[in-house]
């Protein structure tokens, strides 16, 4: 299972941490865990969650009370094949977005920082300068 630190939300989102944690209050669909230091770890859904609030907000503007009502019916809707491979879609993206910036999420290997544990090993050639 692939968490997230609040930090890591921050970057990806281009929220403050103040905002992810109002919105953890107003919509009850966000459950972070906390870690042994108690630190909110986000998972995939929380942070699939947070991309669509935001969108329901800042695009189609949105107040809190009725992006919480959207996402609702949207959690209950009929099409949650398509929603679920758009998700996975959208994950694959951002893993994709963490090696491409030099960080993978959590639970991940970085090719960067250890490229024998890569799926990528073998496909990626070095460069030395001449």
């Amino acid at each position: 299972m692939i968490s997230y630190t609040l930090g890591d939300l921050e970057r990806l989102l281009g929220l403050k941490n103040y905002v992810i944690r109002y919105w953890e209050k107003e919509v009850p669909l966000l459950q972070p865990h906390k870690d042994r230091q108690g630190r909110r770890i986000y998972a995939n859904q929380d942070l699939h969650i947070l991309f669509r609030l935001k969108y329901l907000l800042y695009d189609r503007h949105f107040t809190l009370e009725g992006a919480r009502n959207q996402l609702f019916r949207e959690v209950s809707g009929e099409q949650q094949d398509l929603r679920a491979q758009i998700g996975a879609l959208r994950s694959d993206l951002i893993a994709l977005y963490g090696l491409v910036k030099g960080r993978s999420p959590k639970n991940r290997s970085n090719p960067i920082e250890n490229p024998g544990n890569s799926p990528l090993t073998g496909t990626l050639k070095t460069y030395k300068k001449p």
